[in-house]
């Protein structure tokens, strides 16, 4: 019996890389000598918060809601999220003249909630541990007739957010280097699956490790089990990016496949990373966009004398919190 093919190809990261070009900021590959010393490898990091919206979340967002009909428009587009694809969502609709309700947890930052709005989108607040926010958001769907655009289970948010592998690909080939590892965050596993997709395309030697709070480490729990599983009911933590309960469907069928291993990083080595990455390098990354560096600092990877990747998957930090953890 043959396996069952991955829900998204090379093929389709191409096609949204074409999509996009007009739209999403091409983000580069940086490297910074005093990380490099610090931890005796090559190491690039990709900064998605320089991305359009303040992260990666633009560019499947607008994938997806590209790709909706022009008759299918008029309905506009719902989405749940506590920030990230929130804004990504909101903007997409905006360029593409659609109406978006995001359905977002009420203690959200208030920086994403405000941003969110600023888009032109329509709020709804939800419990984040109470409530459904699926059952929500497909309610709303339903009732208007809009489109229901997933954070990570959909192929053309996947193949969206696949586009920053690809830019990782072609910009290491471009410095005529190969990357050993690359690190990206997880919450329902898209930009990770993404990534593994593009990247394993050109470079399938590469390891592609997935970082997670050290309370929320379910696909480093589901990739040791070999099928999904939940993280432990009482995890909390700062990383609010990244607060998803279980590997979605779809990206693990991918992740599975093309991931190598997880590593975590406590809130004390995130926070400790938010301040390398603001004092050493000047860059604001929020907490959930800087768990691969955290774990990268922390000695939870085996870079030595190899060439690395990091995924800075966003800036969207609440201003309270930055100025805690960089103080």
């Amino acid at each position: 019996m043959s396996e069952q093919p991955l829900p998204i190809g090379p093929a389709d990261i191409d096609a949204a890389a074409r999509v996009l070009a007009p739209f999403a900021v091409r983000t580069p590959l940086l490297s910074f000598p005093v990380l490099n010393e610090r931890v005796g490898a090559k190491v690039f990091l990709k900064p998605e918060m320089l991305q359009r919206t303040g992260s990666f979340k633009f560019r499947g967002a607008f994938n997806k809601v590209y790709s909706i009909p022009q008759d299918k428009r008029a309905g506009g587009v719902v989405a749940f999220s506590s920030g990230n694809h929130a804004q990504g969502v909101a903007a997409a609709a905006k360029i593409l003249d659609m109406h978006a309700t995001i359905v977002m947890p009420a203690d959200a930052p208030l920086s994403k909630r405000e941003r969110t709005k600023s888009y032109g989108a329509e709020v709804v607040l939800y419990d984040r541990y109470n409530d459904d926010r699926e059952a929500i958001s497909r309610g709303i769907a339903e009732k208007r007739g809009a489109t229901l655009v997933r954070p990570y289970d959909d192929p053309f948010v996947i193949a969206g957010q696949g586009t920053a592998g690809r830019e990782i690909a072609e910009d290491m080939a471009a410095l005529g280097l190969s990357p050993d590892i690359v690190v990206a965050p997880a919450s329902g596993g898209g930009l990770i699956a993404g990534v593994a997709t593009a990247v394993k395309a050109r470079y399938p030697q590469a390891q592609i490790v997935v970082a997670e709070p050290e309370a929320f480490d379910d696909h480093g729990i589901s990739l040791t089990a070999g099928h999904r599983e939940p993280h432990p009911p009482a995890g909390r933590t700062i990383c609010d990016a990244l607060m998803a309960l279980i590997p979605g469907e779809m990206t693990f069928a991918i992740n599975s496949k093309l991931l190598a291993r997880g590593v975590t990083a406590s809130d004390k080595e995130v926070g400790a990373a938010v301040a390398f990455a603001y004092h050493e390098l000047k860059l604001v990354v929020e907490p959930g966009g800087a768990v691969g560096l955290a774990a990268l600092l922390a000695g939870r990877l085996d870079v030595a004398g190899k060439s690395v990747v990091i995924v800075l998957s966003g800036g969207n930090v609440d201003a309270d919190l930055f100025a805690e953890l960089v103080a």
